[in-house]
């Protein structure tokens, strides 16, 4: 159980509070703390503190110690477990799942631009205290989902659902197209009128990619590496730049439209074939 482990090693300990025992990570015992989100250290204060709750309205940095594990007695919420009964906070909850399944090493770890402050940096002390090795090579913090402009909610009453959707008419493919067509860190507003837009845009390449499909190769010639792939990989290697990659992909195949005619077999093929390898990655085209 990583609560134990942690408190074994020393970074983390045992604390009344309310007269119910508590288990908070001791923060400055974890050298780099805070180096994904780049917090400055220096203002810490030396004098222990702690933050009883699992999570805190907006994202200020709560300078002192976080908690871990929740004892009986100001919960509803409890377990019986070694350490006793309680419940972990939701700052553990992560790292134990990921940890138990995965590993403590993974290659790319995900969430909202809001857990960057905090919650991840929670997760990566908690991991790498335990293991001593760098728990993930990325972190990849995506925008918000807008409706109209305004954020989704229930008490809104402006959720929009996938079959809704569907409903209007629209495929699953074109929602996924509309999703990832922009940079994932990026704030996204959904109307449906964008994405009629998206729509029609991905409608325009998967005409081009239909009329190379039916175009008769007048030969069977050598061929030169074509650049679609190339391309698209350029622009997804710039921090995952899915709009100038696919825009990239569109111009490629526009320009090949255009001198298809004169295409030889061999050449139409591995237009084809890097076009299966982009759309491996869009699952749309």
């Amino acid at each position: 159980m990583l609560v134990e482990r942690l408190v074994e090693s020393g970074y983390a300990y045992w604390y009344k509070y309310r007269g119910v025992g508590n288990v908070y990570f001791a923060v400055l015992k974890f050298k780099d703390f805070g180096k994904l989100s780049r917090l400055d250290m220096s203002k810490w204060p030396m004098k222990p503190r702690r933050f009883h709750k699992d999570t805190y309205p907006g994202t200020p940095w709560n300078m002192g110690d976080f908690i871990l594990w929740h004892g009986c007695g100001l919960e509803d919420t409890c377990f019986e477990t070694a350490i006793g009964k309680g419940r972990p906070s939701w700052n553990i909850q992560d790292p134990a799942i990921v940890t138990k399944t995965l590993g403590f090493e993974i290659d790319v770890a995900c969430g909202g631009i809001d857990n960057l402050v905090r919650h991840h940096d929670y997760n990566i002390a908690v991991a790498e205290a335990v293991s001593g090795k760098q728990f993930s090579r990325f972190w990849l913090h995506g925008g918000h989902l807008h409706v109209d402009g305004q954020k989704m909610s229930k008490s809104r009453g402006n959720v929009v659902y996938t079959d809704d959707v569907l409903d209007r008419g629209f495929s699953g493919e074109e929602l996924r197209f509309f999703l990832i067509y922009g940079l994932y860190c990026e704030e996204l507003n959904f109307t449906f009128e964008r994405l009629a837009k998206a729509k029609r845009l991905l409608d325009e390449v998967r005409s081009l990619v239909a009329d190379l499909k039916e175009t008769r190769p007048l030969g069977e010639g050598s061929s030169g590496e074509s650049s679609i792939a190339a391309a698209f990989e350029e622009h997804m290697n710039n921090n995952l730049d899915v709009k100038s990659a696919f825009d990239a992909v569109a111009q490629k195949l526009k320009e090949i439209y255009h001198k298809r005619e004169g295409m030889s077999g061999l050449e139409l093929k591995k237009v084809l074939d890097n076009l299966r390898k982009v759309n491996y990655v869009l699952q749309c085209i």
